[in-house]
């Protein structure tokens, strides 16, 4: 019997088996949704700069809505948060946003060219625990960084700009006349910003956005020369100087004594003793009277001045505690109503506070008569030396074209003034002459920048009435109203003279109220003069 051969037998059908399925293959459309933006996460997260893009952006704005909330419930954050809210998140979130396109664009293109090359590029499958965690550390390192480096590179940011030296050297060159101006003022240890920007985030962005063309006209140096004044959007004094000075305690009077040198050759000083009526403005403190009754507690004082730096004023109205008004105009140059109502449509009408007066609290130019009496009583300037207040006011006086040749210039004017004038006191006092010219130097240095187009006199201080109107302004007898009173012009309504004269021959008191002697001629000055038209701050009559 022959073997059959395994080719003859008949093929054996294969055996189908069913398995029953583990779970619902199909694909839902969420979960399909899901997949779609798996691949987009995962360009965004495997390329580094979308990764840091992402952590940048989701970071700085769930800051930003963070903080928003804390405003909106708040009402007013503190001026470190404001720095961040403002202008540090936004900035992040953008660059954030932009490394966010710019990774997934990479992203992109690698997988455009791997499949180019039959190479594969799988997706990335967040759901894989060990993915996920690493995803987690990597995004919560980088964001625990980020928020770090916010907090302490945007505090010393802030610090920063917020500094004297960030205004007056770094960021603000074109104000080197006010920075030197300021270093020397009452207020030398006062912070730029604090009158400047105050306190609160809006101020401080507004700062920062209005200082963005002065840093374009600094680079491309076309800023004025010089700066102009008033600076029109300044912060009200009330929320900035009024947080250290609070008029509702000014009341009472302060005795000052005013130090004159004269040119006519006198060695001895003449001496002004008065009693300034500092005054009040609240009723409930003290009386209103004297310089603080302009400070709009019991009365109100509005004005429309007519020119830009608001030297000559055109209108005022008065208010009383009872809400009584008085209107006063010019009478010199009275306004017309039209003219009124357009300048007060165009909001030129001004609610007088502290600036109205105390327009140079911290840049001070002060004017060579000033510099010379402060400097001769100080004895930095010998009062001995023959005519050297006429010597120096006439130096100090003189436009130069820039502070290299105004040092050459008085020093060579000084010595030629007393080798010509006085040859024998300068042959035995050359070293003291050489030492006061240095004196001068140094104070033309610091109240006058030829290149900057500044002088003792750019910028009036409205402080008293010596150099500028000042109080003169409204208080001349020139300020009318319709039924003819007048705007009060008595002198001792703000200041009473107590003694005048030199030390060694006084002028004999008429009691309290006696009138200002003018110290040249001896000529009583009963009625308001306008100093002012003859003191120019340099070589006006003796001062």
């Amino acid at each position: 019997m022959s073997e059959e051969s395994p080719h003859d037998k008949e093929p054996l059908e294969p055996e189908i088996v069913e398995l029953e399925p583990v779970g619902d293959t199909r694909v839902s459309a969420p979960h399909q949704f899901f997949v779609e933006r798996s691949v987009f996460l995962f360009r965004l997260l495997r390329n580094g700069f979308g990764l840091l893009g992402t952590v940048m952006f989701v970071t700085a704005f769930t800051t930003f809505l963070f903080f928003f909330v804390i405003e909106l419930i708040a009402g007013q954050v503190h001026p470190y948060l404001g720095l961040f809210h403002f202008l540090v998140l936004p900035p992040i979130t953008v660059v954030g946003l932009m490394l966010m396109g710019i990774g997934y664009l990479i992203e992109r293109r690698k997988k455009a060219r791997a499949l180019a090359l039959g190479q594969i590029w799988a997706p990335l499958d967040i759901r894989n625990t060990r993915v996920r965690q690493r995803l987690m550390l990597t995004a919560g390192g980088m964001s625990a960084f980020l928020v770090f480096a916010l907090a302490a590179g945007g505090y010393r940011a802030y610090e920063f700009t917020e500094s004297t030296e960030f205004c007056g050297e770094v960021c603000h060159s074109v104000m080197h006349p006010e920075y030197i101006a300021y270093q020397s003022s009452p207020h030398a240890r006062v912070s730029c910003v604090d009158c400047h920007v105050g306190e609160g985030a809006s101020y401080y962005v507004q700062s920062k956005l209005s200082g963005l063309y002065q840093v374009y006209a600094t680079l491309r140096d076309i800023h004025p020369r010089p700066i102009p004044t008033p600076v029109h959007n300044l912060r009200p004094a009330q929320e900035t100087c009024e947080q250290c000075h609070w008029p509702r305690y000014f009341f009472g009077d302060r005795r000052r004594v005013f130090t004159h040198y004269l040119t006519d050759g006198s060695q001895e000083p003449w001496l002004i003793d008065m009693l300034i009526n500092i005054g009040g403005g609240d009723p409930e403190r003290g009386y209103t009277r004297g310089i603080h009754w302009h400070m709009n507690i019991a009365n109100q004082v509005d004005y429309i001045a007519m020119d830009e730096q608001r030297q000559q004023i055109g209108w005022v109205r008065i208010v009383d505690e009872l809400g009584n008004a008085t209107v006063y105009k010019n009478v010199d140059a009275p306004p017309s109503d039209e003219e009124i109502a357009e300048r007060t449509a165009a909001g030129e009408m001004r609610r007088m506070d502290c600036i109205d007066c105390h327009n140079r609290p911290s840049h001070i130019y002060r004017s060579p008569v000033q510099l010379v009496n402060r400097e001769m009583q100080l004895g930095n300037i010998d009062p001995s030396m023959p005519d050297v207040k006429f010597y120096a006011l006439e130096l100090l006086a003189t436009a130069y074209e820039s502070t290299a040749a105004a040092d050459q210039a008085i020093t060579e004017g000084l010595r030629q003034g007393y080798a010509g004038d006085w040859p024998d006191f300068y042959g035995e006092n050359r070293r003291k002459v050489d030492e006061t010219a240095v004196v001068l130097k140094r104070l033309y240095r610091e109240n006058t920048f030829p290149e900057m187009n500044v002088r003792w006199d750019t910028y009036p201080d409205f402080i008293g009435h010596w150099d500028t109107a000042g109080c003169f302004r409204c208080h001349a007898g020139n300020m009318r109203s319709a039924d003819g009173r007048v705007v009060s012009t008595d002198c001792n309504s703000c200041h009473v003279i107590l003694s005048q004269g030199f030390v060694s021959d006084p002028i004999d008191a008429e009691g309290a109220r006696n009138a200002f002697v003018h110290p040249g001629d001896l000529e009583v000055m009963d009625e308001p003069i306008l100093c002012h038209e003859c003191h120019d701050g340099a070589l006006g009559l003796a001062r």
